[in-house]
Formats: C-alpha cells, sequence, structure tokens
C-alpha cells in the first residue's frame, strides 16, 4: 500500500529542517517552492540527500543526483516515490 503523500512531506520538511540549513523556517515553503530560492545551498542538497536516503531507506541513483530532483518538496516526494522510499 502506496504511503500518503502528506506522509512523504511531512518527513521531508523534517529532513529539510534539520539539514537544509535554510535562513528561513523550511516548514513554510509549499510542496511546489523552489528550496534553492528559499536559500539552500548545493551544499546543504549533500546533506539533506544524505539524510533523505537515511530517512527513506533509499539510495538516489546516479542519474537522480542532480538539481532539479531537490529543487522542491514535491520533486523530492517523486523522486523517493520512484525509488521505492518507505
Amino acid at each position: 500500500m502506496p504511503i500518503p503523500h502528506d506522509n512523504f512531506d511531512a518527513r521531508i520538511r523534517e529532513v529539510l529542517v534539520k539539514h537544509g540549513r535554510f535562513p528561513v523556517d523550511a516548514l513554510s515553503p509549499s510542496g511546489n517552492d523552489d528550496l534553492y530560492e528559499a536559500g539552500m545551498t548545493s551544499h546543504a542538497t549533500v546533506n539533506v540527500m544524505l539524510a533523505l536516503e537515511g530517512e527513506f531507506d533509499v539510495e538516489f541513483p546516479d542519474e537522480m543526483l542532480n538539481r532539479s530532483v531537490f529543487v522542491s518538496i514535491a520533486s523530492i516526494r517523486d523522486a523517493l516515490v520512484t525509488i521505492g522510499g518507505t
């Protein structure tokens, strides 16, 4: 049974708060807001990716290691669903 998106989003937001190094609260962007415009750096993206891998028990394949995957909560969720995050 698939995990509801709101559960994914809440878990993604928790990771972003802990590892995204945002100058503003990471809980405020909507699902489609650009996280880089909100202040996430490329260095923080690596920390977020590693934390997401731990949180969702996945490994991002090389072809997903690009900015577009981590640009928004929605794109992160879509990537996690694609690679079978739990």
